[in-house]
């Protein structure tokens, strides 16, 4: 069972980011951060428990959020099957993203 951060990244601008997927024949809970560091401009995020890369309107559990200059946006507890992918799209590229929690063999 790995536990602590499962994946990482720092997204570019306007880009849908894939940052951690579940493995097959996993589960998952996760909590997701995502961290403004600017310190004078605010970001807008998205956040989707998505099938692909490329999320559909119904996977998204945050939508243009607005997080202030060094604010964070950060959703716990998330009960995600095999094959999930939690994909991050902010509007600037001062973020950084850590999805960190426990996996479980199903």
């Amino acid at each position: 069972m790995a536990s602590g951060i499962l994946g990482q990244a720092a997204p570019s601008a306007s880009t849908d980011t894939s940052v951690y997927t579940v493995p097959a024949s996993t589960l998952s809970v996760v909590n997701i951060n995502v961290l403004n560091r600017s310190g004078a401009n605010p970001v807008d995020v998205r956040i989707a428990l998505a099938t692909g890369n490329t999320p559909s309107n119904s996977e998204y559990i945050e939508y243009d959020v607005t997080v202030p200059a060094k604010g964070v946006v950060e959703r716990t507890g998330i009960a995600l099957n095999a094959g999930k992918i939690v994909v991050v799209y902010c509007s600037t590229g001062d973020t950084s993203v850590s999805v960190y929690g426990l996996e479980q063999a199903a």
